[in-house]
């Protein structure tokens, strides 16, 4: 692969039009007043301008192989930040549990890239785990990063939760969207939506919020449901939910073309047997594997502490492999 391809692959002048347009933004006398959302967007210019500069200066056949590893992201929107949606699957505490346990992986993955996790809303399960939740994860190829993470992820395990000792298979389904700015320009009509408002709640029912600040946004034409209550205010969790739900939507138009369907989210699969993405097997062996591209490792310690990227990675080389045969 010579400069010319990775100029066009890497969109390099994009690049440069984003660290100019972040230049504007930073010579604002009111940048610094939303602190985590300048930090942010400094170090997004800092990711843009690395690569800038790795490209500018790439001589060597092993800067060109470097660079190549960057064409990976070369998705429309694999350098915006990510919002996930946790659903457990059928079989209550079981997989409720489970997917409490991928939230938290995704949280220390998130830490380990030192990406910005914030959970948006949680609904627990009465016993433990949770039953939906929705976070998002912010830094420099965050989609790029987690569109892998789409699907079905089952789990094979010696229930903590049986008397017996017996093992059980718990399913969560995972969705993973991108924070877009064409997203804000979707319209909403308010007549279209039907808007609760509840308190936030904690394990058992038990209330930890005693104000209704919670929100949940139905939008009725497509049944798609928004759920916020990390914010401290009704009207600032109900403008969240509100872009959340722009977003949720502007993918959904998307996903009429057959090529952004692919590259944003894949068919859909309900979470049961037989349409998971990856296994994570706990008894009576230990193995985690992703049956899109055939990786798996034996770690299984580590990739639930949140060893995912070599995971991830396998999926990037798959999905471009596939992407470049169809052409």
């Amino acid at each position: 692969m010579n400069k010319q391809e990775l100029n066009t692959l890497l969109k390099i002048d994009q690049k440069q039009a984003r660290v100019d347009e972040i230049q504007q933004e930073m010579s604002r006398p009111d940048f610094w007043s939303n602190p985590e959302k300048a930090r942010a967007v400094s170090q997004e210019m800092a990711d843009l301008n690395r690569i800038i500069a790795e490209f500018n200066n790439a001589e060597s056949d092993e800067d060109i192989r470097n660079l190549e590893f960057q064409t990976l992201f070369s998705g429309e929107y694999d350098q915006n930040n990510a919002v996930i949606t946790f659903h457990a699957g059928a079989g209550g505490t079981e997989s409720q549990d489970w997917t409490e346990i991928l939230m938290n992986m995704y949280r220390k993955w998130a830490e380990k890239k030192s990406f910005t996790f914030k959970i948006l809303e949680v609904s627990y399960g009465e016993e433990a785990g949770i039953k939906s939740a929705t976070v998002s994860i912010e830094g420099f190829n965050s989609f790029g990063w987690l569109k892998s993470e789409s699907g079905v992820h089952r789990l094979v395990r010696i229930s903590p939760f049986d008397a017996d000792k017996a093992r059980h298979t718990s399913f969560s389904l995972l969705e993973v969207i991108p924070q877009t700015k064409e997203a804000e320009n979707i319209a909403i009509d308010e007549k279209e939506l039907k808007i609760d408002y509840y308190r936030a709640g904690g394990h058992g029912g038990q209330n930890v919020n005693k104000v209704e600040t919670a929100v949940r946004i139905t939008h009725i034409p497509t049944e798609l449901t928004v759920n916020c209550q990390n914010e401290r205010s009704q009207s600032q969790n109900k403008e969240l939910a509100l872009k959340i739900l722009q977003a949720k939507l502007y993918k959904l138009k998307l996903e009429k073309k057959a090529k952004e369907r692919q590259d944003l989210r894949g068919e859909f699969q309900s979470p049961e047997w037989g349409s998971q993405i990856r296994s994570y097997v706990l008894m009576p062996y230990q193995l985690v594997k992703d049956h899109r591209t055939g990786f798996e490792t034996a770690d299984t310690e580590g990739v639930l502490s949140g060893k995912l990227d070599e995971f991830m990675i396998a999926y990037l080389k798959y999905a471009t492999d596939n992407s470049n045969a169809n052409k």
